[in-house]
């Protein structure tokens, strides 16, 4: 009770700290940890998953209240096409209920969030592309919040892609070679130019790398690495990492 006490009044003191100066516009996050968070409580891996999602669920609850605007979710990448197909089949699942209950949630209605799905959507299976379309469609209007869901998504794909695209209008007489710009290049990426620059990438489960993650858009951020698994993500953490990110801004003004 008393570790209890002394957390929460740590947690409204970097509050307080955190808000009191400038915040990230776009916070990414790649949700690591999800099924050693399982193994180690002997439940079978792909549970990992579902405590995973109802963590991503309150990160978003919390990027509210601190008024963060866009926030970024690695939540299946293309080298996971690789897992076994029984983890597949529950992580698709997953992702469609997820997105479904998204499409639906009063929370997305009342902080008018735009959900964009990022990723090789033509990879996904047919249920989970009527969910895509499903909640993208039912937030496509909105223009307060922003939240971007990687699924099917590798980021050195998505250059190739993007580069493709470029070269077919360029072949076309629609692009000539010169034009070619940073903001062309953004425009082509698989939102449309709607996510291009992190401020802060966290990642939790104690890995130290950047798994193929927005490699053009996290260009110039700060990244943070965590040592928790995802579902196990605190409050203090992300308050932490941004404390991170705004002393380390202010460093390199």
């Amino acid at each position: 009770m008393l570790s209890k006490i002394i957390y929460k009044i740590y947690e409204i003191k970097l509050l307080k700290e955190v808000k009191a100066k400038p915040l990230p516009n776009h916070v990414a996050i790649i949700m690591d940890g999800n099924r050693r968070f399982a193994r180690k409580r002997g439940l079978p891996s792909y549970v990992g998953h579902v405590f995973g999602s109802r963590k991503a669920e309150q990160v978003l609850e919390w990027c509210f209240e601190l008024g963060i605007k866009t926030l970024t979710t690695y939540a299946f990448s293309t080298e996971n096409f690789r897992r076994s197909e029984e983890e597949k089949r529950h992580l698709f699942r997953l992702i469609e209920d997820r997105l479904r209950k998204l499409a639906k949630d009063r929370r997305i209605h009342k902080n008018r969030v735009r959900v964009r799905i990022v990723g090789r959507k033509d990879l996904l299976p047919e249920n989970v592309l009527s969910a895509v379309e499903e909640v993208e469609r039912a937030t496509r209007r909105y223009d307060n919040y922003k939240l971007n869901i990687a699924i099917a998504y590798g980021g050195r794909q998505e250059l190739m892609d993007a580069i493709r695209e470029i070269l077919r209008k360029v072949k076309a007489g629609i692009l000539k070679v010169e034009e070619i710009t940073p903001e062309v290049i953004e425009e082509h990426l698989y939102a449309n130019g709607d996510y291009v620059k992190v401020d802060l990438l966290i990642r939790t489960g104690g890995e130290q790398r950047l798994s193929n993650f927005l490699p053009w858009q996290s260009a110039n951020c700060v990244a943070y690495f965590c040592d928790v698994y995802w579902p196990e993500f605190r409050k203090i953490d992300l308050l932490r990492a941004i404390r991170a990110w705004q002393i380390r801004s202010q460093k390199y003004k």
